[in-house]
């Protein structure tokens, strides 16, 4: 495999500086008790969020409302997508509407769901399609697999099946262009990059061939 490490940016770098800071900013606002600690602690949260800010060239005003959410968590991000693949062997995508890109189903997971629970969720949310997690394919690390992440995210992809190929309206159709069916060798040119191997992992475990992978 590729030493993923020496392709890292110096934005990249910082915004993983800002990610570690976060984490360390967040974790002592939840357990100092001392106002002179909190006061620092909300010091370092602050630096955090203007390293970030410089390191993808946003406003500082755009990385803010980050605060009450992402920069409240005291570890790393934690995300999933499904595998949704049917008996014929394709597999669900979903082309997203911001980057319009093709990618698996999958987000963020939310605090009181499972793993598998929330690749469901979101399965639904965003394609209509309901499915069943079957098995774990991977567990990938974000440095690794996902360049130009601002966070550093652990990605579970779990194998799924569709209870129906027949999609309800979606609840979150605003992030989806629109969704579709491919066979494992014609998936879309304009796949995201950083999903080609975890639908490869996904596959091998379709098919018998394979166990989940992880970092």
């Amino acid at each position: 495999m590729t030493d993923s490490k020496n392709l890292i940016s110096p934005a990249e770098i910082i915004a993983l500086w800002a990610d570690k800071l976060r984490d360390l900013s967040a974790a002592g606002l939840n357990y100092s008790e001392n106002v002179y600690d909190k006061n620092r602690y909300e010091a370092i949260q602050e630096m955090a969020m203007e390293m970030l800010a410089f390191a993808t060239a946003q406003p500082l005003e755009s990385i803010t409302p980050l605060k009450e959410t992402v920069f409240s968590r005291m570890s790393p991000v934690v995300a999933g997508a499904a595998a949704v693949i049917n008996k014929e062997g394709k597999i669900l995508l979903m082309r997203r509407s911001d980057n319009q890109l093709w990618v698996m189903p999958g987000g963020q997971m939310e605090v009181g769901e499972s793993p598998a629970e929330a690749v469901v969720r979101e399965t639904l949310e965003e394609t209509g399609i309901r499915c069943t997690a079957k098995a774990l394919s991977g567990i990938y690390d974000s440095r690794l697999w996902d360049k130009g992440r601002n966070q550093h995210v652990y990605k579970f992809t779990f194998l799924c099946e569709p209870v129906t190929e027949q999609a309800e309206t979606p609840s979150h159709s605003n992030e989806t262009l629109e969704i579709g069916w491919f066979d494992e060798n014609k998936l879309p040119d304009d796949l995201y990059n950083g999903h080609v191997k975890r639908i490869n992992d996904a596959y091998q475990v379709w098919k018998g061939n394979g166990q989940a992978y992880f970092d």
